[in-house]
């Protein structure tokens, strides 16, 4: 459930930043890509210790 949460937070946050930085729609979805790959690792291995602490 972190995982989905995480791609979904870092496709958004990317998306976001994209448009601040005045960016096409492809910059945007290559942004949105980039976070959403970046926040999906951090949030496996957020899942992976919290299974294992549990």
């Amino acid at each position: 459930m972190i995982l989905i949460a995480a791609i979904v937070i870092g496709a958004l946050l990317g998306w976001r930043r994209a448009a601040a930085l005045g960016g096409a729609v492809r910059d945007r979805i290559q942004y949105a890509a980039a976070f959403a790959i970046g926040f999906a690792i951090l949030g496996l291995f957020a899942t992976i210790l919290i299974e294992r602490l549990l």
